[in-house]
């Protein structure tokens, strides 16, 4: 089934290059990506998708794929682009879809993938945490999300940031969360990312134990790579000025170059 998902306006004036941003499991794409669109705004118009259940879109009860989720992203942003340029960027989860649309582009002329990697984590673990959602809520999952999602010192330097975010996961349909841990432990690409049809930056979270640099660079061997020092697994928000500046590069070079 292709996902009912909800696209919001996060910066940029209607008529230049319309950047779509997609979210980690566990947040709202306006918590994760807020501050840094509005840098990136200069540049683009940013637009961000939520996962069902997830900060604007509805919940679900009926199981999806990470193909799936790319489809809905893809379909969505041929309507959102009106035939201008498009790039897309996404972390973790978002990213996982990122390798999906890198495959079957369709409007998306380079992707982004942060804090990802074609395969993240192990399906048992997925599954595991997908139960104990279901049974004990998404607010269980929060105090192992501070701990995974943000590199050393940083919910005492910013708490708004860390706070918000981790607000958007309590938040979270416990249902849609779990069927989103179950679409992870279903996705593998790493036998297909070779064939990627459009360019892709790499980029991972120095601090990053979910998706640990070393996978991230090993990835896709033909992608550019940028480690993101300072970060953990949520690098737009934990550092919006240099993941701004490092797309706003990324995709103004690749569409000088088409």
């Amino acid at each position: 089934m292709t996902p009912d998902l909800t696209l919001t306006r996060l910066a940029g004036a209607a008529g230049r290059d319309l950047l779509v941003v997609g979210p980690s499991l566990g947040t709202s794409v306006t918590a994760l990506w807020g501050v840094c669109a509005e840098r990136l705004g200069d540049r683009f118009e940013v637009v961000g998708w939520d996962l069902p259940g997830h900060g604007r879109s509805p919940a679900t009860a009926e199981p999806f794929s990470v193909a799936e989720l790319a489809t809905a992203v893809r379909e969505r942003a041929v309507a959102a682009a009106d035939g201008r340029e498009a790039w897309y960027a996404g972390v973790s989860l978002g990213g996982a879809v990122g390798w999906e649309l890198a495959l079957d582009p369709g409007v998306f002329g380079a992707v982004a993938v942060l804090a990802s990697a074609p395969r993240i984590g192990e399906p048992s673990a997925w599954h595991e945490r997908a139960d104990l959602v279901r049974r004990a809520g998404t607010a269980v999952m929060v105090a192992g999300s501070a701990e995974r999602w943000f590199a050393p010192g940083f919910t005492d330097r910013r708490p708004d940031v860390a706070g918000a975010l981790l607000t958007s996961l309590a938040d979270s349909d416990p249902s849609s969360y779990a069927l989103a841990c179950e679409a992870l432990a279903a996705f593998d690409a790493r036998d297909r990312v070779a064939a990627a049809k459009v360019p892709a930056l790499v980029a991972a979270g120095e601090h990053d134990a979910v998706v640990p640099p070393e996978q991230a660079r090993t990835a896709a061997p033909d992608a550019r790579f940028e480690m993101l020092h300072g970060c953990a697994h949520l690098p737009p928000a934990e550092d919006p000025a240099v993941v701004a500046a490092l797309l706003t590069d990324f995709f103004t070079t690749q569409r000088v170059t088409r």
